[in-house]
């Protein structure tokens, strides 16, 4: 966002605005399902012009929340592998990552992988990549492809 000049959003912290929670509270109180239905509502309620917009890893469960998110912008998929992504997320149930009772980190990532890669119109591959680099590389990608 500040390399485009664009305002920022978070949805996990307006889901925990909204919510006056946790996202871990949320998910201990209403459980993944419940979650990602508060995570649909409040993606599909954003209003927003040259924002960039961050969501939990979820939003693809909402099929609403998706097709709102494709209609005012460019959705962008930063791929990482696995083991990248395990190593930045640490605790899960601290975090607050909307999982299934028992449910891996593998069969999380192999579960919404495809669904990143329908929803995305541009997809960026980020491994290895310090934050400055992939913030470039972003930011190159989206004046080229995205629609602004």
């Amino acid at each position: 966002a500040k390399v485009l000049g664009y305002h920022f959003i978070d949805t996990d912290l307006l889901i925990q605005e909204r919510e006056n929670k946790l996202l871990s509270e949320i998910i201990q109180e209403r459980g993944p399902d419940g979650f990602n239905s508060v995570e649909n509502e409040v993606i599909s309620n954003i209003s927003a012009n040259k924002t960039v917009i961050a969501t939990g890893g979820s939003a693809v469960y909402g099929k609403g929340a998706m097709k709102y998110m494709a209609e005012i912008g460019t959705i962008i998929y930063i791929r990482l592998p696995l083991a990248e992504i395990r190593n930045r997320l640490g605790d899960l149930t601290e975090r607050g990552i909307s999982m299934k009772a028992g449910q891996t980190l593998q069969e999380i990532y192999d579960e919404r992988t495809p669904l990143y890669e329908k929803y995305a119109d541009i997809i960026i591959d980020t491994e290895g990549l310090s934050i400055r680099e992939s913030v470039m590389l972003i930011g190159e990608s989206y004046l080229k492809n995205g629609r602004r």
